[in-house]
């Protein structure tokens, strides 16, 4: 046998560095869902310890669940994402979910078969302990950094550590409400103001060295009532980062409201004390910590740099004809890294699934293209493959092309952002998860990716007001809800417009409500808009956020006019006119609102 013809030996490059996983906790899960089937554990106590294992309720039964698997940093390795392909296979629906807070989900697994999968995640370092509850939720970062040209320096370290500590940590085992941290690379590539904790990276000198610390915003956070998060200092030293974190969560814990369910998420506390207050006890309550903590308690960040070696190639197929699309791919799906010759690869998936056969192929595409050895997840339910060297690039295309994984515009408004909506959530009104893939598959059909006054453009659709798809931040953003025309309900959207999540992070405001069969015409139209007024250099997101803050000069000045313009589109047709606008996406029923009981604040 000639070498060419060898396949690749799985050998991996990199290993997690950190083993998140306890195998008692699938002995321990087993035994309570059989005392709870048995009748021994009350539905309340059941829900809080499920919650706390990262088991989620699944919409309109018990029976099944939804098994959220955090990855600290967004970091996931070759042979984890093969147990998660098996994993999906065997227990779920054949495929899983990317959210926006980093975790893969595994939806519709039969409750006694969760235990099974904690079992087999633990094998490869895995846990979905506190994905869910009123917990420290997983910690983000964002899938640039070590390698984003504008960091002061690495933050991922900082993220594994923070989430080291504070995993089954009994400080974080009951807080009034979820909490939330957020590291990034700088102010362009993370969410860090609209989060409990967010933290930038930032280098200052201090008598003549250099000293390594972070901006950290505190109070921000989205759902059916938003805030932007306030910058606690100017700068905060990296010795006293585990110091505020457990200021800001002493207080918290302390001061939270765990009566009121819509309003005990930290968000609520800052506004209601007012910033200045809430700074000065953060301040006040650091000083205290710093002073009364042992050693034993300080964070333990690990820099050892990753291992950084180029994929052997076994079989080089290079030099063959350039795929159609790929020049399109690289435009809008690559990133140059700050590293010579590499590149930054993000692989769009449709509203954040994949198949178990892509999540199988994504370990071998690891180790054939990645010289770190491991895959990065973000903010927008993709995967990030670093560290490609530029030579390879062709040839790894080629390889998604046969995987399904090639779609163009990852990093564009074409590859909207949707949450689950009703094909999972109890909470959901529409099925935002279709529309999204509805959109993206329109908007690739258009060729709008390769569309250069779009690209810094959002599409972000929630199922309802919570904002698990971060509607609230997006350049067009849409909420789920329930539209009339006399007896007959249709899905409808409330969309708005104008937000952000950088340095001029921004809320989006309110325009009008978007019957759901009619929200690809609305932003067609508003694309169209823009065309007709854009002046030099204006992308929709520049020319967008002009308009809502009331500096536009154009035949569209505001809200209102766009709104004006808008407005023919939106109203509904008889039913007997158009059947089909009474459908929610993917139904073949008449569309009618149905809600169970949340377990976001169980």
């Amino acid at each position: 046998m000639s070498i060419s013809k060898l396949s690749p030996s799985p050998v991996d490059s990199a290993k997690p560095k950190i083993n998140w996983a306890r195998v008692d906790e699938a002995d321990n899960f087993a035994n309570t869902v059989k005392l709870y089937r048995q009748g021994k554990y009350d539905e309340d106590s059941f829900r809080r310890f499920r919650l706390q294992h990262g088991a989620y309720g699944t919409r309109m039964t018990s029976d099944y669940a939804m098994v959220r698997v955090k990855l600290p940093a967004g970091e996931i390795y070759p042979k984890q994402f093969e147990t998660l392909s098996r994993l999906s296979e065997q227990y779920s629906i054949g495929s899983a979910h990317f959210s926006t807070r980093e975790n893969i989900q595994l939806h519709w697994v039969v409750l006694e078969d969760v235990s099974e999968i904690f079992r087999s995640l633990a094998e490869v370092g895995l846990t979905s302990r506190e994905a869910c509850g009123n917990s420290v939720r997983n910690v983000m970062c964002s899938p640039l950094s070590g390698v984003c040209s504008d960091e002061k320096f690495d933050s991922t370290p900082y993220a594994l550590a923070t989430a080291k500590f504070f995993l089954r940590n009994p400080m974080a085992q009951s807080l009034p409400r979820k909490f939330k941290f957020n590291f990034t690379c700088c102010e362009k590539h993370g969410m860090v103001r609209m989060v409990d904790v967010g933290l930038i990276p930032e280098i200052q000198q201090i008598n003549g060295s250099e000293q390594k610390g972070f901006k950290i915003f505190l109070g921000g956070g989205l759902g059916n009532r938003s805030f932007v998060g306030h910058q606690l200092e100017d700068f905060t030293p990296e010795e006293d980062l585990l110091y505020t974190s457990i200021a800001v969560m002493r207080i918290f814990d302390r001061l939270g409201d765990r009566k009121n369910l819509a309003r005990n998420r930290m968000r609520y506390l800052v506004n209601d004390m007012g910033w200045e207050k809430f700074q000065n006890l953060v301040l006040k309550e650091r000083a205290i910590v710093r002073a009364t903590q042992s050693v034993v308690t300080k964070l333990k960040v690990d820099t050892t740099p990753d291992n950084i070696t180029r994929p052997l190639k076994i079989s080089d197929e290079s030099g063959g004809p350039v795929p159609d699309g790929y020049a399109r791919w690289l435009k809008t799906n690559t990133v140059k890294q700050k590293q010579s010759d590499y590149r930054s690869v993000f692989i769009t998936l449709e509203a954040g699934d994949i198949t178990s056969n892509q999540l199988n192929s994504m370990a071998n595409l690891i180790r054939e293209f990645s010289s770190e050895g491991k895959a990065r997840t973000g903010f927008v339910q993709n995967v990030a493959l670093r560290y490609v060297h530029e030579d390879d690039l062709v040839q790894l295309y080629s390889k998604l092309l046969e995987t399904g994984l090639a779609k163009s515009g990852g990093l564009t408004m074409s590859a909207p952002v949707g949450c689950s909506g009703t094909t999972s959530c109890n909470l959901a009104l529409t099925n935002s998860h279709r529309l999204a893939k509805e959109i993206q598959r329109k908007f690739l059909e258009l060729k709008l990716d390769d569309d250069d006054d779009l690209t810094d453009s959002s599409i972000k659709i929630s199922g309802c007001p919570n904002s698990c798809a971060q509607h609230g931040i997006a350049t067009i953003g849409f909420f789920g809800g329930g539209g009339r025309l006399g007896k007959d309900m249709y899905p409808n959207y409330q969309m708005l417009l104008g937000g952000r999540f950088d340095a001029d992070t921004t809320l989006g405001q309110t325009c009008l409500r978007v019957p759901a069969k009619r929200v690809i015409p609305v932003i067609l139209k508003i694309i169209e808009m823009f065309k007709e007024n854009k002046k030099s250099g204006d992308t929709l997101k520049s020319w967008i956020h002009r308009i809502v803050n009331d500096s536009e000069d154009s035949n569209i000045k505001s809200i209102g006019d766009i709104k004006k313009v808008l407005e023919p589109l939106v109203v509904p047709p008889s039913k007997d006119d158009d059947p089909d606008f009474y459908l929610d996406y993917g139904s073949d029923t008449s569309y009618h609102t149905k809600t169970g009981k949340g377990e976001c604040a169980a």
